[in-house]
């Protein structure tokens, strides 16, 4: 198995395949390249258009369903690399952010941006080991639980 072939088979042991790129819903792009940096937009965990979730992390949102939405966020963000520039070209993912609609009192951030996180890893392996910040905030686009954007370094053009 190659490098570029094992992130294929990894998400082929998760039961998942790199979706199609979730449509925008505002005037951006899903992602740009600029050198050997990709940069993503956030990205909500649509599936097939439709958000799996929606509401507060610590209300109407559990941590557990919403690490859950936070690894479907990270599927989306492959997506947009995917489509740009195409998973085989991923050298590693050197950052994540995520970001946690939270309800008051709810400090638990960085365990809802695991799910995140440890998808990455499982996919890339030491490649999708990554810095990243987890932030809370009081309101995300379409009342989701969780946003998650990357910066993936990709291979020369």
């Amino acid at each position: 198995m190659t490098a570029a072939t094992a992130w294929a088979e990894n998400l082929e042991k998760l039961g998942l395949t790199v979706p199609a790129v979730a449509a925008p819903v505002a005037a951006y792009i899903p992602a740009v390249r600029t050198g050997n940096l990709v940069y993503t937009s956030g990205q909500l965990p649509f599936v097939n258009g439709q958000l799996t979730v929606t509401g507060k992390v610590g209300a109407e949102v559990s941590t557990a369903q919403a690490a859950e939405a936070a690894q479907l966020c990270a599927l989306n963000a492959l997506a947009a690399v995917h489509d740009l520039v195409g998973l085989d070209n991923v050298v590693r993912i050197v950052k994540v952010v995520g970001f946690v609609a939270s309800a008051p009192g709810y400090n638990d951030q960085p365990l809802v941006i695991n799910g995140a996180s440890e998808f990455l890893g499982e996919v890339f392996g030491d490649a999708g080991v990554h810095a990243r910040s987890a932030v809370g905030v009081s309101e995300l686009p379409k009342n989701t639980p969780v946003e998650v954007e990357l910066i993936a370094e990709v291979r020369p053009v």
